[in-house]
């Protein structure tokens, strides 16, 4: 045709073809296809949706979406949460000195922690990842009060605290049978430790005083995932499974320091429960997403109950019930399993900023909760930037502010079959809480 046409037709029919392709283009744009700029939102949402504020030890959210990001990628973050939470004391005897406040001051604590991913395209269908995380964390500390409700100030001048750490590294293997679907799984390398200490008139003469020390161990879980993607519209889907993984901890339990020993030692098992998390995002307008993340952690299943503590408090309520129940109680629980969901919605501001928003809510775990984690669930708002210096790396920052839902606190005996325990268990009231969390994100694709 090109001959026929002679060398001007050729030119003019390569501008009508350009033409043309530009009027496609334009078609497909108002059909829902979606134009972004290089690394503009899809990375930056994890620097404002992590859940660094739920309820129980969830910590991180334990997050799959640096994974999903396209061709070679790196990126560190940092999170610092500053918590406010308190409550007030019942008025009962047993539970605060006369005469005094029953206030039990600010438990909260300022906390921060890390994440880190890197992200291989091996080939067209394979990829490697490699995921750092700090999922699982837990830092309260009652202060010094009058009241000596949870805190010990004729001994040992200390307040009730519980601090557990976590990290783990996932090795992810991707491949992909198909264009734009892919299959992913591999081991999740966990270590844990943990202190808790018990002070105060709240856990009877028996228990005040009491520590359990879990020295930092690691085992082996495992994760299995599902995503599907279409870059033209900045859609993204993912589903992914973590597994529980199984510790037996030799616990070093104490009174005051001293080496507790009322029954034989044993080793106790913890299990850091089993998640699945459902991630999504798609382009809704020009420059514009919109993404979701859902989560479910089995909680419920959860349980700490060290072997003298157990035999200790199996022997007080035995005592306490004449002999109607014999059998111990948890360090710490959950009654419910964990859900979590987060909706939100990023722009491309220019070619080197972008915006989000997004709002969250955490169901809880159950109320009345424990004494060392004393909230149910909460609502969050946060806000986010992220600037782009050039095509290949970025900084993110993000904060969020969380509603902590109110709560009653028990000492972990609410839930047992005994007439009357409810009332003797249920301890204090904790009310509008609040926490603050910040996220700094760096990225870099290469």
């Amino acid at each position: 045709m090109e001959k026929s046409l002679g060398k001007d037709g050729a030119e003019l029919l390569l501008i009508f073809s350009k033409i043309r392709q530009n009027q496609l283009k334009s078609l497909l744009s108002s059909k829902g296809v979606i134009k972004f700029g290089p690394c503009v939102l899809s990375a930056m949402v994890m620097a404002l949706s992590t859940h660094t504020y739920a309820s129980a030890l969830d910590q991180s959210g334990q997050s799959i979406l640096p994974f999903l990001e396209s061709g070679n990628y790196f990126e560190a973050n940092v999170f610092a949460v500053d918590a406010s939470i308190s409550g007030v004391v019942h008025d009962r005897p047993n539970l605060v000195r006369e005469n005094q406040s029953r206030d039990t001051g600010d438990i909260g604590q300022n906390v921060q922690f890390y994440t880190a991913a890197l992200k291989l395209q091996l080939t067209d269908q394979f990829s490697f990842g490699l995921l750092y995380d700090q999922p699982f964390a837990a830092k309260t500390a009652y202060p010094l009060r009058p009241n000596n409700s949870y805190s010990d100030n004729d001994f040992s001048q200390e307040g009730t605290s519980v601090d557990v750490e976590s990290q783990d590294l996932s090795f992810i293997f991707g491949y992909s049978p198909y264009k734009n679907f892919q299959i992913y799984g591999g081991p999740v390398y966990q270590e844990v430790k943990g202190k808790a200490s018990f002070r105060g008139m709240a856990y009877t003469e028996a228990f005040n005083g009491y520590e359990a020390n879990f020295k930092e161990k690691g085992e082996l879980g495992w994760l299995l995932g599902a995503s599907y993607q279409i870059p033209e519209i900045a859609l993204k889907a993912a589903v992914t499974y973590r597994s529980k993984i199984k510790y037996k901890f030799q616990v070093e339990e104490s009174i005051f320091g001293e080496a507790l020993q009322f029954v034989e030692p044993a080793k106790t098992t913890i299990e850091t429960p089993q998640s699945v998390n459902i991630d999504f995002q798609t382009g809704v307008a020009e420059k514009t997403i919109a993404y979701m993340n859902l989560r479910w952690v089995n909680w419920k299943d959860f349980n700490i109950r060290p072997t003298q503590y157990n035999a200790l408090t199996a022997s007080y309520l035995d005592e306490l019930t004449g002999g109607a129940y014999k059998q111990g109680v948890d360090l710490d629980s959950y009654q419910k399993d964990q859900y979590n969901a987060i909706i939100g919605i990023g722009h491309q501001l220019t070619d080197k900023w972008s915006f989000a928003t997004d709002v969250g809510w955490d169901s809880g775990t159950g109320d009345p909760a424990s004494t060392l984690g004393p909230m149910k669930g909460s609502w969050s708002f946060g806000v986010g930037t992220q600037f782009n210096p050039a095509t290949n790396y970025f900084i993110a920052a993000g904060v969020k502010y969380y509603w902590l839902g109110d709560a009653k606190s028990e000492d972990g005996a609410y839930y047992l079959p005994i007439d009357g325990i409810k009332e003797l268990a249920e301890q204090a009231a904790f009310k509008n809480n609040h926490a603050i969390a910040y996220g700094l994100k760096i990225g870099y694709r290469f």
